[in-house]
């Protein structure tokens, strides 16, 4: 089959206008034309922090078709299911469902863990009863039973020596529910921290005597997650941090919880009551808990 007149959103070649053949889901050839674009044809998203979608809580239920069904007609082709903090023999039960699953359905990605080890004062809509400061212990039962993929922790809660051995062991450490100081995020960066989780929600906010994480964030070599709903973060802010940051520093993700997909109501995150109305995920006392955002949605915005 023949696909005319596509623009072809290629992240090598840029943007074209071509006729594209296509069979069986392998494109086998591409020539460019000058006909008008009637259709966008761009690589498959991945979206490495989502807790879920189409029904699915990743963190809660065992059968996760629905949600690699729906994420693969909405051109989602890899993703990373994420957790919050949780007691941790059940986040190993999480990891290991992640690693039988990903064995079976390639788009899959390895677990990323939310949580627990991060900052109470900023935890969000995580569960406080299920955060606590990490042991070597803990971490060592963490790495033996993945190891994820990513964690998401507060590095002035773990300290350096948690996050070296993380890295060590080949985690991607994302910063994030984190109160950490500009000098505190700083030496975090040294250890090993690469990543800063859902920029800037969660963190202590920037203040100019004491610009802390998200300071740190801006004028650093880590990469940001980026929830890209326009709740969660104004477009105003959006366009601060991409002429601060540039493209290739942003990671857009969804965060989306097990609402994406369906209708407003109630659901369920970490253990907590997820109030759903008029598509944006808050908890009783109005804290947002996760989105309900698409990826598409959030390339449009």
């Amino acid at each position: 089959m023949i696909l005319e007149g596509i623009l072809v959103v290629d992240p090598v070649d840029g943007e074209y206008v071509a006729d594209v053949e296509v069979d069986a889901g392998r494109v086998l050839g591409i020539q460019t034309s000058t006909k008008k674009p009637e259709a966008i044809m761009m690589p498959g998203f991945i979206d490495i922090h989502t807790h879920g979608a189409a029904g699915v809580d990743f963190l809660l239920d065992s059968d996760w078709k629905q949600a690699i069904r729906f994420f693969a007609k909405n051109g989602v082709t890899t993703f990373f299911p994420t957790s919050v903090s949780y007691p941790l023999q059940e986040l190993v039960t999480f990891m290991d469902r992640a690693k039988e699953i990903s064995r079976k359905e390639k788009m899959v990605g390895g677990a990323h863990l939310e949580g627990p080890f991060i900052s109470v004062e900023k935890k969000g809509a995580q569960n406080e009863q299920f955060i606590k400061e990490p042991s070597m212990e803990d971490i060592e039962k963490i790495i033996q039973a993945g190891p994820p993929s990513t964690i998401t922790l507060a590095p002035e809660v773990c300290g350096n020596e948690v996050v070296e051995r993380l890295v060590e062991a080949g985690v991607v450490v994302s910063a994030g529910h984190s109160n950490a100081t500009y000098k505190q995020s700083l030496e975090a960066f040294k250890a090993g921290v690469s990543r800063i989780t859902h920029f800037p929600n969660g963190m202590r906010a920037l203040h100019h005597r004491e610009v802390g994480i998200a300071g740190a964030a801006l004028l650093h070599d880590v990469y940001l997650e980026l929830i890209a709903d326009g709740v969660h973060v104004s477009p105003e802010m959006i366009n601060l941090i991409i002429k601060i940051k540039g493209y290739d520093k942003i990671i857009l993700i969804t965060e989306s919880i097990a609402a994406e997909g369906l209708q407003d109501g109630e659901y369920e995150l970490g253990g907590k009551r997820v109030l759903v109305k008029d598509g944006i995920a808050r908890l009783e006392d109005g804290t947002l808990a996760g989105s309900t955002l698409s990826f598409s949605r959030a390339i449009k915005n």
